[in-house]
């Protein structure tokens, strides 16, 4: 007979004390990712990113270099991605080791994301290395960027599918609610790997800010004009631009939508969550083109837009499962 364990008026059988560690593993390796990423832009903010030359894996030709200060960011970021690749590893051996539980396996489990996580970070692994073999070339350097931010929603993902985030969601709504989350995480994503590039093109050696990210002063239109004249550089920065304007009003009348469909409290948290965000994101990014992109001001407007991406990554997860289209986690018997 299976062993039980008590936890109050419950009973979890230990597949589901495996399920819910699988899932705070996939939630550990989303703030580790965003952690990551945030740091990430810390290193390319600084001009560290090519703290250890171009050499890769070794940095400046050692295993542990001599350290100066750009050194030293470079050299961590890469110590902490090594981390996080291993932490990646523990998740897919974790969900492997459980794959024949009906909430790992199948459409709608835990496999499929924690799969893609280890395929993810070895594709992160290879951009690394190409990243710094070419010198931070504006599209490797934006590749590598989207594909941590990918990696970032995958283990948000499999943290709310493990049902982390399951306060009140067998409540009844008046549904559906995926197509308001999946639209706006669609546009997000597509914001998200326009300001990578913006970020990145026109960068004179590695310290920015980019040619592109200087290219549109003037806030909120470019340069004084809704349709500025200008080479590629401009109009990168201000399709991202249009797309962010686009993507804070679609996010508030997306949620706006899902709140009037009475949707359940982890639901309504998370929609209530991303209209804040895209809010403060706005706001920073205002400020930032305002005051000609201080250091502090790029960081910030960095952290908040992953925080937005994890939080439309959370809505959508969500979403999808109080519409039914991902089974419930069982974890009670």
């Amino acid at each position: 007979m299976d062993e039980t364990t008590s936890t109050g008026n419950e009973t979890v059988a230990p597949q589901g004390n495996e399920i819910r560690r699988l899932g705070v593993l996939g939630m550990a390796g989303a703030i580790y990712t965003y952690l990551l990423v945030v740091y990430g832009g810390i290193v390319r903010i600084t001009g560290a990113g090519m703290g250890c030359g171009d050499d890769w894996p070794r940095c400046n030709g050692r295993v542990v270099p001599e350290m100066d200060f750009i050194t030293f960011i470079e050299y961590s970021h890469r110590v902490l991605a090594a981390g996080l690749a291993l932490l990646t590893l523990w998740v897919v051996v974790s969900a492997i080791r459980n794959r024949d539980e009906p909430e790992v396996a199948g459409k709608g489990g835990l496999l499929r994301p924690a799969l893609l996580a280890g395929a993810l970070i070895l594709l992160q692994v290879v951009l690394g290395a190409v990243t710094v073999k070419l010198e931070l070339l504006a599209g490797t350097t934006t590749l590598h960027f989207v594909t941590a931010m990918a990696l970032l929603a995958t283990f948000s993902i499999l943290a709310v599918r493990a049902g982390l985030f399951d306060a009140g969601l067998t409540e009844a709504g008046r549904g559906p609610f995926t197509g308001a989350a999946m639209s706006a995480a669609v546009l997000g994503f597509v914001v998200v790997a326009f300001g990578a590039l913006t970020a990145n093109l026109g960068m004179e050696g590695p310290y920015p800010p980019s040619g592109a990210a200087m290219a549109c002063q003037g806030f909120p239109l470019c340069n004084g004009e809704l349709w500025p004249d200008g080479g590629a550089w401009v109009h990168t920065h201000w399709t991202h631009r249009l797309l962010a304007y686009l993507l804070f009003f679609h996010v508030l009348g997306a949620g706006a939508v899902t709140l009037r469909r009475s949707p359940p409290p982890a639901l309504a948290h998370a929609a209530w969550a991303t209209m804040g965000l895209v809010v403060l994101q706005v706001v920073v990014a205002a400020f930032l083109v305002l005051t000609h992109l201080p250091q502090a001001l790029q960081g910030l407007h960095l952290a908040v837009g992953a925080a937005l991406w994890g939080a439309l990554a959370v809505w959508v997860g969500l979403a999808r499962r109080a519409d039914g289209r991902v089974s419930p986690v069982v974890v009670s018997g």
